[in-house]
């Protein structure tokens, strides 16, 4: 036989187990190696010569008066109760995984609730009681699901971890990011500094996620601050180079002209490349709500100030309080109740101030019982501008919640705030012709065409303060019209890197049509690289835009319930994971946590 056909022998031999093998010489074939099923002894090249030179030095004495069949019968009941072992283990090995996965999910759902790590030792205890009684066989499976509160930290660890490394991963992949930046103090008083990041790729994808959440010690001056934001970048590997924009929410430590955060941070980047320009923006929302401060400076002013003197009558008093929800439960009204007016809630104005005026002849009949004397109820004048204040907020509310939605890209909201002052002009104009069409509260009061006269002034005052206020948003108008309305945009008002490119994009029908049916972000996405860089540049640096703080507040709103004054010692790591947690829209490789974890062996 030459050498070729001896080797391909050998290779079909090591490539195929005959199993005639297993009746001839009592083995098997495990993961590609020969394995005795006498002695279990294993041989590493699988050929003919080897198994049966095994077999027969040290096993043919014990089996040598067998029979062929005998033979083949002993070595089928070998193989079975090693199959038998091998699923034993494998279905031991299955279970410790699958409690092992499951106590990462419970932990993760625990954090995405900002709950107790302790909690854990109380789910479990209810899924072995259910086990017990909708699957007794499985209560032993359920037992095995390690979630004692050290497990349940660990397990919040390993999660907030992987999705840190997953945020790296999609870090490297940005062509442009900006930052949302806010500050706050916990229940201890410490002051957290909130980083978020949106990063956009060359694709479009944009990735949006807590970039760092810092906890400041001492001062929080805009150095601190700086310090703190360089070395949240310099951790997750964002280039300065790359950023866009900055969206605060306006306090003097950010804003400073001279020292403050954006300052510093305009000085950065202009070191690096001075032809590099920084959007920097202060919240739409927050400045919308400041902009109704300027309805102070009108005759109303008592408004607010007399409603929060009854509400405070009513719910500051326990007995009040009871002897008010049993009035209104008498008289079957849709209102049970009656709420407090907090200032750092931006709908709770409106809120407070409509139900008061839907209760106003309740809240009369309630204060005479109590010998109250509001005159304010039965003037006339001022009810007049509590109904106009009512329908003002209203608006302001209907804004703020607008503004307040998901998905929004910069020129969604400014599109929204100049809707808004638009509608201010129109409705001024109403007032002077004495039409109440749209303020549905102050047709019910009693107005004079004095206060018509002084409710237009007041709007127009408004309206003023909007313009004002939202200058930082005029100053991008053409190029978020650029992105927003390409082919409507003036060429002549647009950058003149990109002018060019635009005349060709608004000459093209097919990409007309195509921007009519698509998604913003699959039109930009589907332009040609080559045609149209400096257009999907611009595109990029205005999509990836914060428009407001209000994805930091809701953070805050987060935090605050999780370090609660019941849980005043949760440390700042662990604070920092529950709230990557509980905000990312990244899942976590729960499979892969789960293998790392068996290699590590740690205890449960």
């Amino acid at each position: 036989m030459s050498a070729e056909n001896k080797k391909r022998k050998v290779d079909t031999e090591c490539r195929i187990f005959n199993k005639s093998w297993t009746a001839k010489y009592s083995f098997t074939e495990v993961d590609g190696i020969a394995v005795c099923l006498v002695c279990k002894e294993k041989v590493a090249v699988i050929k003919v010569f080897n198994l049966k030179r095994h077999f027969e030095t040290k096993h043919a004495k014990k089996y040598k008066n067998l029979s062929n069949n005998e033979m083949a019968q002993t070595a089928e009941s070998m193989v079975a109760k090693l199959e038998k072992k091998q699923s034993f283990f494998t279905r031991l090995h299955a279970s410790n995984d699958a409690a092992v996965m499951a106590s990462f999910v419970i932990a993760h759902k625990i954090a995405q609730n900002s709950k107790p790590f302790s909690e854990g030792e109380f789910v479990k205890e209810c899924l072995v009681e259910t086990a017990a009684i909708v699957c007794p066989d499985k209560t032993d499976a359920f037992k095995q699901v390690p979630l004692s509160r050290r497990t349940v930290t660990r397990r919040v660890e390993c999660i907030a971890g992987d999705l840190r490394d997953q945020l790296l991963h999609y870090v490297k992949q940005f062509d442009f990011f900006t930052l949302a930046l806010d500050e706050s103090c916990d229940v201890r008083d410490t002051a957290q500094l909130l980083i978020f990041v949106r990063g956009i790729t060359c694709d479009f994808k944009i990735t949006e996620e807590i970039a760092a959440i810092r906890p400041m010690k001492g001062t929080t001056t805009g150095a601190d601050i700086f310090s703190e934001v360089d070395a949240s970048m310099d951790k997750l590997g964002l280039k300065w180079e790359k950023l866009a924009g900055v969206t605060t929410d306006g306090c003097p430590n950010l804003t400073g002209k001279n020292v403050g955060l954006l300052k510093r941070m305009k000085d950065r980047v202009n070191e690096i490349d001075p032809k590099q320009q920084l959007v920097f923006l202060h919240c739409i929302i927050h400045q919308q709500v400041l902009c109704k401060s300027v309805l102070k400076i009108s005759h109303v002013t008592d408004v607010s100030d007399v409603v929060t003197k009854l509400v405070n009558f009513i719910r500051s008093r326990a007995l009040n309080h009871r002897q008010f929800i049993s009035l209104l439960e008498e008289q079957e009204n849709e209102h049970t109740d009656i709420g407090y007016h907090t200032t750092v809630r931006w709908l709770s104005l409106g809120k407070i101030l409509k139900r008061v005026w839907d209760l106003q002849q309740e809240i009369r009949e309630f204060c005479q019982t109590k010998n109250k004397d509001i005159p304010q109820l039965s003037d006339k004048k001022w009810l007049s501008d509590f109904a106009f204040v009512v329908d003002v907020t209203a608006l302001l509310n209907e804004l703020n919640c607008k503004l307040q939605s998901k998905k929004l890209f910069v020129h969604n909201m400014h599109s929204l705030v100049k809707s808004f002052i638009t509608k201010l002009q129109f409705l001024s104009r109403q007032l002077q012709n004495n039409n109440l069409a749209h303020f549905p509260t102050l047709n019910t009061a009693t107005t004079s065409a004095n206060d018509f006269q002084k409710y237009s002034t007041m709007l127009d005052a408004l309206h003023a303060e909007f313009l004002r206020r939202f200058e930082d948003f005029r100053l991008i108008e053409n190029k978020m019209s650029m992105v927003s309305s390409p082919f409507t945009s003036n060429v002549e008002n647009i950058p003149s890197d990109a002018q060019l490119e635009l005349i060709d994009l608004q000459c093209d029908t097919l990409l007309q049509e195509k921007f009519k049916s698509s998604e913003i972000l699959d039109f930009y996405s589907s332009l040609n690289k080559k045609s149209f860089p400096n257009i999907r540049r611009h595109a990029q640096k205005m999509l990836v835009l914060f428009g407001s703080t209000y994805i930091c507040e809701q953070t805050f709103s987060v935090m605050n319930f999780t370090k609660s004054k019941f849980r005043s010692s949760l440390t700042d790591e662990h604070l920092s994971d529950l709230l990557r947690i509980s905000t990312s829209a990244i899942e976590p490789d729960i499979q892969g946590l789960v293998k790392a974890q068996q290699s590590i062996h740690t205890s449960h």
